[in-house]
């Protein structure tokens, strides 16, 4: 039994869920852990907590690091997945900054770190108001090598086509504003957006699709994928669904339906 355990602890993952204040020289801890899970953390974020919780939230460690003057807190999330961590980050990172090579995606600003690597998002604030750069940089690379999990991008994204891409981000309910499409990656370009739904199976997509109808009204039947409908909407415009397998896709936005099925005919093609 023993020695079960002592193999199960060699097992664990190398992250340390709570993080470190030695990972870099010359800073320690100041007061006690944070430990936060999906039902109190509105006690440590108040009117942000929604914020997470609605991509997939599970559990959060922290400690707020002190060196002379100076202080870094630092916040490790463990999400439900990838898409949620990478979800999270694209939700809070500062869109006018560029994204760095940091895990599946990060962030370094003068004073606030972030990224994403595998199911984990960590954060890093730092006071008073300077550049702390530096201090942040060397916390994250730190902080990077030892959380486990994938550094290569969500496998969705590679399928929206890069040409006219503004941005990609994952919407954590009602995509395209259907309360239909629960969850999912949402493509603007410079006309237009795309956007992919994973459903739990090939028979849900297929039952959100009748009700899609039903909801949109007057639709025509498009030939994309395995079953797809076209119309022109008030709101989304010329738009284009599709379902291929447990995905739901399509392109909305557009001057004419006709258009929005060329572009998803596309899209459909590049979704295993």
């Amino acid at each position: 039994m023993r020695l079960l355990l002592c193999c199960l602890i060699l097992a664990a993952p190398v992250l340390a869920q709570v993080p470190d204040c030695a990972l870099v020289p010359g800073w320690t801890q100041q007061g006690p852990t944070r430990s936060y899970s999906a039902d109190n953390l509105f006690e440590y974020m108040d009117g942000n907590a929604e914020g997470y919780l609605i991509y997939g939230f599970l559990r959060m460690q922290g400690v707020t690091c002190r060196r002379g003057g100076d202080s870094i807190l630092m916040d490790v999330s463990e999400m439900t997945g990838p898409d949620a961590a990478y979800g999270i980050f694209t939700s809070n990172r500062d869109p006018a900054q560029p994204i760095q090579p940091l895990g599946m995606g990060g962030q370094i600003v003068p004073r606030r770190a972030m990224f994403a690597k595998g199911r984990y998002y960590v954060e890093l604030a730092a006071n008073p108001d300077k550049d702390h750069r530096a201090a942040l940089r060397a916390f994250a690379a730190a902080l990077v090598a030892r959380t486990p999990g994938q550094s290569t991008l969500p496998e969705t994204l590679g399928w929206f086509d890069s040409e006219r891409l503004i941005s990609v981000r994952l919407v954590p309910e009602s995509v395209l504003g259907l309360r239909l499409l629960k969850r999912g990656y949402v493509a603007q370009y410079d006309a237009g957006k795309a956007f992919i739904v994973t459903e739990d199976s090939a028979e849900a997509a297929a039952a959100t699709m009748t009700r899609l109808r039903a909801r949109l009204g007057q639709t025509e039947p498009a030939r994309v994928g395995e079953d797809a409908f076209q119309a022109r909407d008030r709101y989304l415009g010329g738009l284009c669904i599709f379902r291929k397998g447990r995905y739901l896709a399509g392109w909305a936005g557009l001057p004419d339906p006709m258009q929005a099925a060329g572009r998803a005919g596309q899209l459909a093609a590049r979704i295993p």
